[in-house]
Formats: C-alpha cells, sequence, structure tokens
C-alpha cells in the first residue's frame, strides 16, 4: 500500500490554506458554510467567541502593518482556544497557525476536522484535499461498495429479466436511482439504501483512522524513516439482509484508480464510480435546466440507457476522457468555422437535412448515428460528444473553455465555485474564470439528435416536431365537409406553414430562415391566432430556430416579425417564456436588440419576467423612456402595448431598488419630460399599468416636486380610484401617498379642486374606502392616510361632526404618541405639520418659513420662494389676494379642527414629541405645536388655550433659553407672544424672567418681535429700576498713558486712545480686561477713534495732524494707510469715501481719501461731530446746532446759538443720533441739559431733566447712558424718559469718552484720569 510522506501532507495542507486566505469570496463561503452547521441551541459566549475571532483574523490578514497583525492573531488564537474545539474553531486555527509560520500545528488543525466530522468535510469543507490525501488510500473501499451493489443491481436486473445491454453489473455503470426504486421491492429499496448507509459510514472510520496515520507522519519529522499506513476498515455485508457483520481488515495494492466518493472529473486510464443516491451526504450536482420543457426533462432522463453514459464502459475498454473531449473539440470548432456571420448559414450535417415532418421516427438517416451507439429497442445511447464529463448527462447548456474543453454550464461553475481555477480534465490553469457564452452549434446537434431520436424525451409528449404534424389535423377548421375547394384551401395554408416551419428550424441559408419567419407571421395574422397553430409555434425546437434568426438577422422587418412572434405566442404558453429564459444568453441578445432600436421587443422583455437587478444591470432606462415618448400609433400593434410594457418595467425598476439608483432615474424621468407620457397611463384600461403609473409620478414628485403642477393639471384620477380596492395593501399606499403628494400644490384654490376630484369621482366613495383602508394599514402607513382623510373631510363644513374626521384625528395622535414606532412618529408630526396647507412650487412645507415670516424674519421666507421660481415649470406664480385668503381660510379651519379634538388632546402628544430625541420628531413637533398656537389666539376663547399653555408653556420656555439656532429662537418666541396677554402665563414666567429678558436683549437686533415683547415686559414693571439692572464687570488703570481721549468698542474688542500718543487693544476674558497690544505710532495725543462696521478697519485721529487707518486682525492691528491732515483732528467721524474732522480753527473739515479736503460751516466753532447716512451734525461752542448734507452741501440749523449767559460758554459736548432721533448734552444753563429733536423736522420732542454737567453720551435702543463730570454715569429709560440707575465710577475723574458693543450689554467709559471701566446689564 502507497505511502505518505510529511512533506506531501504539508504540502497539500498549505496549498489549501493559501488556497483559502488568498480568495477571500472563497474564505467567506467557506465561513458561511460553517456558521450554518453551528446548532441553534449553541452556547451564546461559544459563538461571540468564534464571531469576535472571525472578524480579528480578518482584520490581521488585511492589515498590512506586522504589530497589528500579530496582535490580532495572538487574541484570535487565545479566544478559539479558551472554547471547546469544533469544526469552525478547528479550520481558523488552522489560518492562524498559517499566518504565524507554524505550519505543522497549521496541518494538523486543518486535518483535526476530518476527525470532528468526516462525512461534511470531504463533502463539503475541503473537498480537495479529500481528494489529494485520502482517496488514494481508499480504493478497497470504492472497491468493495462496487461489489455489494453491483450484486444488488445484478439481482434487480435477473429479477425483472432486464437486457444485459440496459444494466450492467460492471462497477462503471451509472444507473439512476429514481428507476431503480421504480423496479425494487420494498425490502430490495432499503437493502441498497443501507448500503450506502453503512458505506458513507465506512468512509467516516476510515478518515479518522487515516487521520491518526497523517498526524503520526507529521509529528515523527523524518521522511527518511517510512511509516507503514493502518489497514482499511470494511464490513461484510449479507446479501438478503444487507446487514453489517464482521468487520475485517484488507490491505491491497491497486494503482492509481479514481474511486472518488463524488467525482468532479476523471482523468485518463481511471475507472468511474457515479453514486445516485438519497443520502443527504451525497451532494449530486444540480443542473440548469433545458431550453425544453421540465417534463420534457425529466422523461429525458428516465429514458436514457444507462450503459450509454458510462465514462468507461464495457463496450469501450480502451476509450479515454482525453480521446473523448478531443473529438468533441473537433466537432465544436468544425460547427464554429461554419456559423460565421460573413457567410450563409450551416446549422445542420447532411444526415439532418430530412423533412421536419417525417412519416418515421426510425428513419435510417438518424443524425450522429454511428456502431458506437446502436438503436436498441426504441431507445438510443447519446453520442459522447454530448455527454458532460462532469455530470454524465446529455448537456443542456454546453460551455467550451479556452482548453477547448466543453462542460455543462452548471456544472463547471461550481466546479470553479469550489474554489478552483484549473480545467478539470487538462488541469491547464485557466486565465478567466468567467464562463462563455453557450456552444449554440454543439446544443444546435443536440437538439436535433433528440428531435430524431424521440426514445430520449418523453413518452406522453412524442417530439414537438412530429406533434406538429399531428396537429396539423386539427388546425382544419369546421367546414362542409362537401366543400372541396374550401378543404383544398386549408390544406395548401397548412401545407405551407409545415414548409416554413421546416425552413426555419433546418435550413443551412439564412435568408430562407428569414424568409419561413416573415410567411409564418402572415400565417399567424391570417389565421387569427389560432390555438392550434400556436401549439405547433410554442414547441422548443421552433421557438430555438426564432432565437436563432435574433441572433444572425440584421433585416429590421424580420426582426420585428420575430419579436412579434414570440410575443404572442409567449403571452398565450407559459412554456414559450420557459424555453426563452433558460439559456442566459438569449435574453441578453433580445434586450441588446431593444437598446439598438428594436422597440418591439420590450414586450418579449416583459413577458420574460427578468428581476429588478437584472433589469438595473441591463441599464434599460434610456430605451423605456424612448418608447414611452413615442406615440401608440408610431407603434407596432402587439399582444400587449409597448408603451405599456415600457411603464410596467420602469416601474418594477423604480419600486424596487435602491433609493440612490431610483432618485437618479426619477431625476431623469423628470428632465427629459418623459413624466408627461406616463401621465396618460393612469387612464390605461390595465390596473397594473395604472399602478405602475402611479409609482413613477409619486418618485417623481417626491424627487423634483416642480412636475406635481403639471401631473394636477393633465391627471385623471377617476380610474386610479377605482383601481383602490383591488390593489393590494402595497398598491393601496402607494395610491394614497400618490393623492397626498398631488395636493401639495403651492395654489391653494387648485388644492382644493384637487381634493374635490378625490373624493368626488370613483364608483365608490373614495372617504369610505380610506377609512376602511386606516383600520387595517401598517403603523407607519396611518398618517399619511389619515392626512388625506383629514383634508378631504375638511371640504365640508369643519364645525359638523364627522366620523372620518374623529377616525383621522385619533389616528394622528396615536401615532404621534406611539414610541415603538419611530418612524410612525415622524410621520405623523410631519403629516400635522403639513395640514398648515401652504406649500413651495416643489411641494415642500412652508410652515417653517410662514411662521418666520410672522415672528419677522421674513428673509428665509423670501430667499426660499425665490430659489422655488427660479426652477419652476411653469414659472413664477405671483399671490394673489385670493390664494392668500383661501390660504387663509384653510389654515383657520384645519387649526380649529385639530385643536378642537378631544379638548386640546393634540398638544399632550405634541408636547411629548418635542421632549423626543430623535430630532427629525422633535423638529416637526415643535413646529406644528407653534403654528397651532400662533392660530389658536385668534379663537375664541373655550378654554383650549388653557390645555395648549398647561402642555407647551414650559417646552416653549425651554427652547428660547437653550436654543443656539436663530430661527428656532425665533419661532420659540412667537409661541411665547402667543401666551403673553394671558395673566397666568406672566405668573408661571416670573421665575424665567430674568433669562427671558436677556434673550429679547440679544435678540432684540435681528428680531422686531423681541423688540415687541421687550416693550410689554418693561411695561409691566412699575419701576424701570427693577426691569433694567447693571453690573460693574471689569476696570483697569492706564494712567501711565495720560487721559483716556477716545474708546471705541468692536466685536470682542475695545480700543482706547490716550494723550500720550498710545492706541491700546483690550479683549474681555471673564471680569478682566487684557491688554493684547499696544501700538505708539503716533507722536502726540490719539484724540478721537472710529470703526466702521462695513469693513475691518479702525481709524484714528491725532493732535500730530494725522490720520491713521488699521487693519484689524484676530490679535493685533497693523497700519496700513497714514493721511496727513495739516491741523490738528478732533473728534473724527468716517465715511467709505470721506472723513471729517474739527480743526484747530473755525469749521469743519471735509477730507477725501485720495486727497482732496474743503471746509464747511466755517462760521462756527464746532466742538463735537457726529455723521449718520450722508448727514453730518455739528454741535458748536455757542449752543448752536447744525445738519449738513454732504451729498449737496445744504445746511440747516436745528438749535440757534446764544450769547454768554453771566459770562459763560454754553457749547454742545456731546451730540448722538439714533432711530432718528438726535440727542444733545450741554451744560443747561438754558434750562435743559439733554435735549431731544427730530431729525427729520427738527422740532425738539423733549428732554431728560438731569441736573449733572454731562460730558459724553451713548445711546443703546431702550437706555441713554450719560457721562458726568464727577465720574458718574446716568442711565436713562429712552421711552419713558425716567432716570433708571447712577453708576458711579472708580474715581471723580471727568468721563470723556463713552462706548457700547456690538449686542449693546456693555458699556465702556473712558475718563480724565486714565481709567476704563466697564458695565454690563445682568
Amino acid at each position: 500500500m502507497a505511502t505518505t510522506s510529511s512533506t506531501e501532507i504539508l504540502h497539500q495542507t498549505t496549498t489549501f490554506i493559501s488556497e483559502i486566505l488568498s480568495q477571500p469570496d472563497f474564505r467567506h463561503n467557506l465561513f458561511s458554510t460553517l456558521r450554518s452547521k453551528i446548532p441553534p441551541n449553541s452556547n451564546q459566549t461559544t459563538l461571540k467567541s468564534l464571531h469576535l475571532a472571525t472578524e480579528t483574523l480578518e482584520k490581521a490578514i488585511s492589515s498590512t502593518k506586522s504589530s497589528t497583525q500579530s496582535s490580532s492573531l495572538r487574541l484570535a488564537k487565545r479566544l478559539l482556544l479558551s472554547h471547546p474545539e469544533s469544526l469552525f474553531s478547528s479550520l481558523l486555527l488552522s489560518l492562524i497557525y498559517h499566518l504565524c509560520d507554524q505550519p505543522l500545528d497549521a496541518s494538523l488543525s486543518l486535518l483535526h476536522i476530518f476527525t470532528l466530522d468526516p462525512g461534511f468535510a470531504r463533502s463539503e469543507l475541503a473537498p480537495a484535499l479529500f481528494e489529494e490525501l485520502f482517496l488514494v488510500h481508499f480504493l478497497p473501499v470504492l472497491q468493495w461498495f462496487n461489489d455489494q451493489r453491483s450484486s444488488v443491481l445484478s439481482s434487480l436486473s435477473m429479477r425483472e429479466g432486464y437486457d444485459s445491454d440496459d444494466y450492467s453489473g460492471d462497477a462503471s455503470v451509472v444507473l439512476p436511482q429514481s428507476k431503480l426504486l421504480s423496479k425494487m421491492t420494498g425490502d430490495q429499496a432499503s437493502g441498497l439504501k443501507g448500503l450506502e448507509r453503512i458505506y458513507e459510514e465506512v468512509l467516516d472510520e476510515n478518515c479518522r483512522v487515516f487521520v491518526k496515520y497523517f498526524e503520526e507522519v507529521l509529528e515523527s519529522k523524518d521522511d527518511s524513516r517510512s511509516i507503514t499506513p493502518p489497514l482499511v476498515v470494511l464490513r461484510e455485508v449479507d446479501k438478503s439482509e444487507r446487514n453489517h457483520n464482521d468487520t475485517i481488515k484488507v490491505q491491497d495494492e491497486l494503482g492509481w484508480t479514481n474511486g472518488r466518493y463524488n467525482p468532479m472529473w476523471v482523468e485518463e486510464g481511471e475507472k468511474s464510480v457515479e453514486l445516485y443516491t438519497g443520502s443527504s451526504k451525497s451532494k449530486s450536482p444540480s443542473f440548469y435546466p433545458q431550453r425544453v420543457s421540465l417534463s420534457i426533462s425529466e422523461d429525458q432522463n428516465l429514458r436514457k440507457s444507462t450503459g450509454s453514459l458510462a465514462l468507461n464502459s464495457d463496450s469501450e475498454p480502451e476509450s479515454s476522457l482525453d480521446d473523448h473531449f478531443s473529438s468533441n473539440s473537433e466537432v465544436v470548432n468544425e460547427k464554429n468555422i461554419k456559423m460565421s456571420s460573413s457567410e450563409p448559414r450551416k446549422i445542420r450535417t447532411r444526415k439532418q437535412k430530412k423533412p421536419i415532418l417525417a412519416e418515421s421516427r426510425r428513419s435510417p438517416e438518424h443524425p450522429m448515428e454511428d456502431a458506437d451507439n446502436p438503436p436498441g429497442d426504441g431507445k438510443h445511447t447519446p453520442p459522447k460528444d454530448f455527454v458532460c464529463p462532469i455530470t454524465s448527462h446529455v448537456f443542456d447548456d454546453p460551455v467550451t473553455l479556452e482548453t477547448g474543453q466543453t462542460y455543462e454550464r452548471k456544472a463547471i461553475q461550481e466546479w470553479i465555485e469550489r474554489g478552483n481555477s484549473t480545467c478539470p480534465i487538462t488541469r491547464q490553469k485557466l486565465h478567466s474564470l468567467q464562463l462563455p457564452k453557450t456552444n449554440y452549434v454543439l446544443k444546435r446537434l443536440i437538439a436535433s439528435w433528440q428531435e430524431e431520436n424521440p426514445g430520449s424525451l418523453l413518452i406522453q409528449s412524442e417530439s414537438p416536431l412530429l406533434e406538429s404534424e399531428q396537429m396539423s389535423k386539427s388546425v382544419l377548421p369546421s367546414t362542409s365537409p362537401n366543400s372541396v375547394i374550401s378543404q383544398a384551401t386549408i390544406d395548401g395554408t397548412i401545407t405551407a406553414l409545415r414548409h416554413a416551419i421546416h425552413n426555419l428550424c433546418m435550413s443551412e441559408i439564412l435568408k430562407e430562415s428569414e424568409m419561413a419567419v416573415l410567411q409564418i407571421e402572415r400565417f399567424w395574422q391570417d389565421a387569427n391566432m389560432d390555438p392550434d397553430i400556436q401549439v405547433m409555434l410554442s414547441k422548443p425546437p421552433v421557438i430555438n430556430g426564432f432565437v436563432e434568426i435574433l441572433f444572425n438577422s440584421v433585416d429590421s422587418q424580420v426582426l420585428k416579425a420575430t419579436v412579434f412572434l414570440l410575443s404572442e405566442l409567449g403571452s398565450r404558453d407559459k412554456s414559450v417564456i420557459q424555453t426563452l429564459t433558460r439559456v442566459e444568453s438569449d435574453v441578453e441578445c433580445i434586450v441588446a436588440l431593444f437598446k439598438k432600436g428594436l422597440l418591439e421587443a420590450v414586450v418579449l422583455i416583459y413577458l420574460l419576467k427578468p428581476s429588478t437587478m437584472t433589469l438595473i444591470e441591463m441599464d434599460m432606462i434610456e430605451a423605456l423612456m424612448n418608447v414611452i415618448k413615442k406615440k401608440d400609433e408610431d407603434l407596432l400593434k402587439m399582444c400587449l402595448k409597448q408603451k405599456s410594457a415600457s411603464v410596467l418595467l420602469l416601474g418594477q425598476i423604480i419600486g424596487s431598488s435602491e433609493e440612490t439608483i431610483v432618485s437618479s432615474i426619477a431625476n431623469t424621468v423628470v428632465s427629459s419630460k418623459v413624466f408627461e407620457s406616463i401621465i396618460g397611463s393612469l387612464e390605461a384600461e390595465w390596473a397594473e399599468e395604472r399602478i405602475a403609473a402611479v409609482g413613477i409620478l409619486l418618485r417623481c414628485m417626491q424627487e423634483d416636486g416642480k412636475c406635481r403642477n403639471t401631473i394636477a393639471e393633465k391627471a385623471q384620477l377617476a380610474l386610479v380610484l377605482e383601481s383602490f380596492m383591488a390593489a393590494s395593501d402595497g398598491e393601496r399606499f402607494e395610491i394614497v401617498s400618490f393623492l397626498s403628494e398631488l395636493v401639495k400644490l403651492n395654489r391653494r384654490t387648485f388644492n382644493e379642486q384637487i381634493l374635490h376630484i378625490i373624493k368626488d369621482e370613483g364608483t365608490l366613495s373614495t372617504m369610505h374606502n380610506l377609512l376602511v383602508y386606516l383600520q387595517i394599514a401598517n403603523e407607519d402607513q396611518c398618517p399619511v392616510i389619515a392626512g388625506l382623510l383629514l383634508q378631504l373631510d375638511l371640504l365640508a363644513e369643519p364645525r359638523k361632526m364627522s366620523i372620518y374626521r374623529e377616525e383621522a384625528m385619533d389616528t394622528l395622535i396615536s401615532c404621534l404618541r406611539n414610541s415603538n414606532f419611530p418612524a410612525a412618529q415622524i410621520a405623523a408630526a410631519e403629516t400635522i405639520m403639513s395640514l398648515q396647507g401652504r406649500f413651495t412650487a416643489s411641494g415642500k412645507p412652508l410652515t417653517r418659513a410662514i411662521l418666520l415670516k410672522r415672528a419677522g424674519l421674513g428673509r428665509s421666507y423670501k430667499s426660499l420662494i425665490r430659489s422655488e421660481q427660479l426652477g419652476s415649470f411653469s414659472g413664477e406664480i405671483q399671490d394673489t389676494s385670493e390664494e392668500e385668503k383661501a390660504a387663509d381660510d384653510w389654515e383657520r379651519k384645519m387649526a380649529f379642527v385639530i385643536v378642537n379634538h378631544e379638548f386640546g388632546l393634540v398638544f399632550e402628544a405634541l408636547a411629548e414629541g418635542i421632549k423626543s430625541r430623535y430630532a427629525k420628531l422633535s423638529s416637526a413637533c415643535f413646529e406644528s405645536a407653534t403654528w397651532l398656537v400662533y392660530i389658536l389666539r385668534n379663537m375664541p376663547h373655550i378654554g383650549i388655550q388653557g390645555a395648549a399653555r398647561v402642555c407647551l408653556l414650559q417646552a416653549f420656555v425651554s427652547i428660547f433659553k437653550s436654543a443656539k439656532d436663530t430661527d428656532d429662537k425665533a419661532l420659540s418666541l412667537l409661541a411665547l407672544n402667543s401666551f403673553i396677554n394671558d395673566p397666568e402665563v406672566m405668573v408661571y414666567l416670573s421665575p424665567h424672567i430674568k433669562d427671558i429678558l436677556k434673550g429679547l436683549r440679544e435678540f432684540r437686533k435681528s428680531c422686531p418681535l423681541a423688540f415687541e415683547m421687550l416693550k410689554v415686559f418693561s411695561e409691566g414693571h412699575e419701576s424701570s429700576a427693577d426691569f433694567w439692572n447693571h453690573k460693574e464687570l471689569v476696570q483697569v488703570d492706564s494712567s501711565e498713558n495720560g487721559e483716556v481721549l477716545s474708546i471705541v468698542s468692536f466685536r470682542d474688542k475695545i480700543f482706547s486712545g490716550h494723550s500720550d500718543g498710545t492706541l491700546k487693544v483690550w479683549t474681555g476674558r471673564g471680569s478682566m480686561l487684557h491688554l493684547i497690544q499696544e501700538v505708539r505710532e503716533h507722536t502726540k495725543a490719539v484724540t478721537s477713534l472710529a470703526v466702521l462696521q462695513s469693513g475691518e478697519r479702525l481709524y484714528s485721529g491725532s493732535l500730530d495732524k494725522t490720520v491713521r487707518v488699521w487693519s484689524i486682525g484676530n490679535e493685533e492691528i497693523h497700519c496700513v494707510q497714514v493721511q496727513d491732515t495739516k491741523d490738528h483732528v478732533q473728534s473724527l467721524v468716517v465715511a467709505s469715501s470721506i472723513f471729517c474732522f474739527i480743526p484747530q480753527g473755525a469749521g469743519v473739515k471735509v477730507h477725501s481719501w485720495t486727497g482732496g479736503s474743503k471746509l464747511l460751516n466755517s462760521s462756527k466753532n464746532v466742538k463735537c461731530l457726529t455723521l449718520v447716512q450722508g448727514k453730518l451734525y455739528c454741535g458748536c461752542h455757542n449752543s448752536s446746532i447744525q445738519e449738513i448734507d454732504l451729498a449737496t452741501g445744504t445746511l440747516c440749523t436745528i438749535q440757534t446759538g446764544s450769547r454768554k449767559l453771566l459770562g459763560k460758554a454754553n457749547p454742545i459736548y456731546s451730540l448722538q443720533v439714533h432711530n432718528g432721533l438726535i440727542y444733545s448734552a450741554s451744560s443747561g444753563l438754558d434750562g435743559a441739559v439733554v435735549k431731544i429733536w427730530s431729525a427729520s423736522n427738527y422740532a425738539m420732542v423733549g428732554s431728560l431733566p438731569t441736573t449733572s454737567d454731562v460730558r459724553a453720551m451713548a445711546i443703546s435702543s431702550e437706555l441713554v447712558y450719560l457721562g458726568c463730570k464727577g465720574g458718574a454715569v446716568e442711565i436713562w429709560d429712552s421711552k419713558k424718559r425716567t432716570k433708571i440707575e447712577t453708576l458711579q465710577a472708580a474715581t471723580n475723574g471727568k468721563i470723556i469718552c463713552m462706548a457700547l458693543d456690538d449686542n449693546e450689554e456693555v458699556f465702556v467709559i473712558g475718563t480724565s484720569d486714565g481709567r476704563i471701566q466697564a458695565w454690563g446689564l445682568s
């Protein structure tokens, strides 16, 4: 007996492991197979460890870093060794040991799987390894099994008296088990099955024995020392009872003979054993179905002579498979040469050119009949060239590899999927694992042989071509027996039809076959689609003839006729479709012709019922759209309209594909205007087409809603509504979704017209149908159905009770509160929000934008409408008073219905939704609640407002205090404003008033509503001091730089100018001012600073007769321009193109940045300046105030000057303009220190009765800050003009300058003793 060396074992196991590691698909398939073997009740800890070990191993395999790979392998190994061994863990360990460069351990672990489950290991897990290592030792087992099996078959043959040609006792005979069992007694069948069971057990036992032998060889590590293999374990089987008795051991030297259990190939000189058993461990190859009916295929298997399929029979003792396949290749190559497209088609040999309707089945001219294949008793042995060497069956779908060998497609595909990359016969490496197309030459030869050897087909269903002769007799219509002329005409027609069928299937000339197609089409039309002719034409050989025309013809008329006939036949006979779909390349050919312009092929493609994935892979979208755009009168009349077939196929693709694919297709359908043609399919006679059109149009509206208006204008909905009750649940929801999307139009009046159509059209009540469907629909579908039902119900008087309304509202609230179905919650919240009734041109709800507009943030609404109108199909839709009135009426009625249901129950549900962790749900509930509360304030007070306040007020306050988004803040403010007149609300808000006021002050500039609410809150307080409270933030001493002559705030920085020429930059952090830069480029005092908000530039004026321009960076400022003024600069004010200042003498100097200058108001000695919107305001030493229009030079006097009183001057120390009012501060010698003037008519409108000596002012939206001579800061309410409080600076120094920050929250002062101090609103 042959021995096996350790080198050979290591080589085979290492090769197998390497293949697993190098082929991810192979590896993953193995892992999947092993997982399926794990019992469902296995320990969960073990399962998790296996799963983690697998993931860790994959990470190690894919890692390029050795450290990562090493650590991953250690972890995986530790996990596997800590649990009981199994098939899965043993295989994983073998891979890990291999990666760790431990080949011996890897081999031992791999071999261990043959101990744990030998049957599974050799048939599923590692059949190649079993064949290479074990099989050579098991030849005695195979011989033993053959002997036992032959005795059963011999006894059966003798009992039944079968001819020896039919059943042989030779071990090489392939005998179908189904046929044997049909001839056996119960005991004999049981005995044969028992033998097969014993055979499996013997193989299992021997596998375990030889694993120990291989382990001993590996552990010896010495190839020079030969270890004798163990004896093979066999069992003696009693012939009558087939029970195993004594176990014997036999040692036999038989040389190399292939005795593998389930062989995939046979090499030259080998003896083959085929086992057809019912055992679960015997994996018989599965086959692709033949391109004939299944019944024919089954009978063909039953009628095959078993001896004819033997790979090495008694009648051919010297033949080899190499000879067999070389002859096969020669036949195929010769036939391929004859099929050159440039020459007439030759598809039959001379022997095959006999009449198609032969009188005798036993014609002496049987094709492919030779000495090796003698006919016997009506049964014919197939030629060797027609038999697959793997399956031993006649080819059904033959493919010829690059090595010249031909195999059954399914069998060779399984061979490759098992990890093999070589030709099974030649063992040559395959350069491509992609299988070629079907060998049609060989397939046609087989079909011809089967036609002329009817014994290989079904007994009850004779050869299709022969049947056509019998069928032709039934084609005769019922005519008078005396009508000889009529009978002659019919006979002539049938004869011509038979002749055409013969030419189609048998002619070697392509032109003859093409003419035959045209003739058959005429017969079909003239016979008015006679069912008997249909049966004649539906036979597989005729269908195959049509397919050959599709492959070879280039005549468009012939191709149209062929597709027409196949479609007509396929629509009436399912077997035709089965014949066409059994060869994949046939379908590919039909699709290719369709994409090249053969539009009629779309009907045939639809009848073939391809899967959605197949349709996507075929890339037919453009071709389908081309058909849909055609008019029906431009297309051939067929069993199904081409446009209908295209809509159905497009609907199938859109309805079952991934979201990205659907989005792309829908956008293409909209952009190409194809959707306009699909609208017509809503009126189709076939309900399936109508529903497909509904699905396509729904996706179009969802992807690009601008097509919605066109669909609404053109769609006829009556037939769609009638389809509703007969449709499936999924199709019903598709229809409801389509109708819901359709009423999201940007014109309210048009929306209501469509709603009336939906409500009133159709033979049955739409609302009743929706109500019934609502009771049985899925949870996440209910909100959409309820929303549509509620809209339809609202067309009636909203104040009347309605079962439809009650059911719809109950459903919406129930779904909104059902936290077990977040998708349903979100759908319910979005449905309620969309019920507001306003939409953009693309169908998006305008609820949020409208509410923001009502809160004073109209820019979002305007920008949204503008962007929608730019891409609108129908152009810009102007808002009219009629549309606005209709929208307002709808909104009010809908809100009334929603809030009155169960006394405001919806508010509880919305409050719960606002707290949800799902952002989408929370946002939709917040917007819906805001809308309902806003509308509620205009409704009669019936107690519902109280329910809304109890449920939602806290949520609105929380959102206003915490929201970072400006729009959310504005919406919560709008909601709070709806409650503000409720006394109980003010009581509730008292603990939150400070936070609310702070938010309002921060928000008042961007939201007018915040400003209004500030006024309301301030009016609600008797004392303004309680409402406005300031807290000192910081103070610094800069006295080393002299007086602080100017100060300005910009963003997060403060700039100060000092009398020694220093300019400082500060930033506020906490309670400290941090100096971040100090520059001294001015040589004298910096008298004034200014910042333009439009550009990040700081301007400084100095007594050194220069104005400097500074760029403001993140941390520092840099001087970028120096303007020489030739005069001292006081009170610098800046515009984009000019700057103005007070010179040393009289007047005001105006300088251009380009260098020009002029003197204005030269008769006055100006004390202070301010510049607002091109108007320059001058406060003079003589207490006069002038306004100068810089554009025209016009000067207007606001206040005339006065002489010195009691010898004292009365200058204007500070001048400010804010919100159309001019504030001036003087000494007060004429009765008022601070006067207030109207900037429009210069009339004095008031004053602030302070008695302090004011030197500086700062004005905010609500407050006036007065900086006084003794270091005090007075704060006045600008509306009530009452003093709120007085703040005292750190010293008694004069306050020279003041500034407010951008948010008007912080004001800063600079004093004559060099101090900077800041306060903020608290």
